[in-house]
């Protein structure tokens, strides 16, 4: 029997933070682990995923001289690593709430390890709370850019929001709907005066958003936790300003179950048209001479699927604005976005005579953001309203104003980004068992709905234990023969997942199935913004070279 009163080992760390604690790669790591017969054993994780002691690896470190002198506050970032993984907002909004309530006491229900939370007492008997608090939101922020991910906003769109918006007066209204953990939303209307509101899907980001804005002397904000979309939470609320910067290329957003919502005053948006949803649920909460500033993918002002709703926000002149930013605005990737600005007509307003294009596409995004005569333009609202609707300010300048060249190149770099990402996204797979092998022990969704282990969030069955994959589930219920069960005689599909089977496993197996499945849909992703950069590459391409703005290579 083990000895029941053995001490805790104390926080424990992946390889790959040992290798950010030391300042090295991963490979440096594995190398040390076959080379140093003293390095710390696993105490923990899987052979493929070891897990080790955070004081051993520290009191090693320190023996070999591979350390560093570390300040307190990048200790309070590595005990949070270790302690809460990926689920890194949590720990900040644990932070954040002890910091909130003082020296006092440990406020019930946090998961703060002691050392996590001595180091951070200590911190604040020299520093703000707040800037504690942001100073590991930035690390965070740092980390999300890095991997790639469009989990926050960036600092820079934050920015570049921040410009074009008409600024709150006090005692103004502004929300933001899909609020993360409040960067945009505080840095918009964080000093301003105004009554900050906000509504994220995310439990623990929102709490961090409360606490921050807390923290910041921004007393008057509230944020309600739900889907937006699904689950208003404000449907009463109409603010002076509403900014935006929402989940994208999400196709799950709800459409089947609110196709007759008052929101779609525009039209329906289609499934593949999330952004557009998103955007009229702003609009919706927007008062009478208010406006919207929402943040969206380019594809967004050409895609035939939105070209009806385009079309009606000329038309009743709701847009304003559509300024094209920066490549690189968004830190985690260089493809190029938007914001358009909307605006509410009130009582007797004439609707707008122009929309105004702004092109910043040639620009730095770090730089200026006051835009050069050249890069804007005034349109009149018939040019925009041809058969395809095209709100893409590049395509409206003076072609003796577009820069052909640096947006070939810069297009052109995109491409091959993102084709190199192909490459990464698609999984490694080696011989299976064979077709069939797989067809033995199988369980059906309804009968893992029944036990409990199945939840519907929307139209997907996610799991609700940590028994079953998410993604191993959903991925085989797109398999051929859940497919077959799922189409009529004449052809017809509609997936009905609770008659679908899926092959037990084992968790562990379930969870590299999963995996393969999840790289999948991410490949398929990346495949749909390759076709988008092709086709605008290849229509620059062609505009450029009959123009004379472009010339062939001798």
């Amino acid at each position: 029997m083990p000895d029941q009163a053995a001490p805790a080992i104390g926080p424990l760390v992946t390889g790959s933070e040992i290798a950010r604690i030391a300042g090295v790669t991963r490979a440096a790591v594995s190398n040390w682990r076959r080379r140093y017969d003293d390095f710390p054993a696993p105490s923990g994780g899987a052979a493929s995923s070891p897990l080790f002691a955070l004081a051993e690896v520290q009191a090693w470190l320190e023996k070999q001289r591979k350390g560093q002198d570390v300040s307190a506050e990048v200790q309070v970032w590595q005990e949070l690593r270790a302690a809460y993984g990926d689920d890194m907002v949590a720990g900040l909004a644990d932070v954040a709430e002890l910091l909130s309530k003082g020296q006092g006491r440990r406020p019930p229900g946090l998961r703060l390890p002691r050392e996590a939370v001595a180091r951070v007492r200590a911190l604040v008997e020299s520093e703000r709370p707040v800037d504690v608090v942001n100073a590991l939101i930035d690390r965070f922020t740092d980390a999300v850019r890095r991997a790639g991910s469009d989990q926050l906003t960036s600092p820079r769109l934050a920015r570049a929001v921040r410009h074009f918006a008409p600024p709150p007066a006090p005692g103004a209204t502004v929300f933001d709907p899909a609020c993360g953990i409040g960067l945009l939303l505080l840095a918009v209307a964080g000093q301003t005066g105004a009554h900050c509101r906000g509504q994220e899907s995310d439990a623990d980001s929102a709490r961090l958003a409360t606490v921050r804005a807390a923290l910041s002397s921004v007393p008057d904000t509230r944020i309600e936790t739900g889907d937006s979309l699904r689950d208003d939470r404000w449907p009463d609320l109409r603010a002076e300003l509403v900014v935006c910067d929402p989940p994208v290329g999400v196709t799950g957003w709800g459409r089947e179950e609110l196709l007759l919502d008052p929101r779609w005053e525009l039209g329906t948006p289609s499934k593949a048209e999330g952004e557009l949803a998103w955007l009229q649920h702003a609009y919706a909460h927007t008062a009478p001479g208010g406006h919207v500033v929402i943040v969206l993918p380019a594809s967004v002002a050409y895609r035939k699927a939105g070209r009806r709703i385009r079309a009606e926000l000329v038309r009743r002149g709701i847009l304003t604005q559509v300024v094209a930013l920066p490549p690189g605005t968004a830190s985690s990737h260089a493809l190029p976005i938007h914001l358009w600005t909307l605006r509410r007509p009130g009582p007797g307003d004439t609707p707008p005579a122009t929309v105004r294009m702004v092109d910043l596409t040639a620009n730095d995004p770090d730089g200026d953001l006051d835009p050069r005569p050249e890069q804007t333009g005034d349109i009149p609202p018939i040019n925009l309203l041809d058969d395809t609707v095209d709100l893409t300010p590049g395509s409206h300048l003076q072609a003796g104003h577009r820069d052909y060249p640096g947006e070939f190149t810069a297009l052109r770099g995109d491409l091959e980004e993102q084709l190199h990402r192909l490459t990464a996204l698609l999984p490694q797979l080696r011989p299976g068992a064979g077709a069939g092998s797989l067809d033995g022990a199988t369980a059906g969704v309804a009968e893992l709905l029944r036990e409990g282990l199945v939840t519907f969030e929307g139209p997907d069955p996610v799991s609700a234990s940590d028994q079953l994959d998410t993604d191993y589930l959903q991925g085989f219920l797109r398999s051929p023969a859940n497919t077959r069960r799922a189409t009529s005689a004449s052809g017809t599909y509609r997936m009905e997942a609770k008659g679908a089977r899926i092959p037990q496993m084992a968790i562990e197996e379930q969870r590299r199935y999963g995996a393969a499945f999840r790289g999948l849909t991410e490949f398929e992703a990346s495949m749909r913004t390759v076709s988008e950069l092709s086709r605008r590459l290849a229509d620059l391409a062609r505009d450029g070279l009959s123009s004379g703005a472009l010339a062939p290579e001798d």
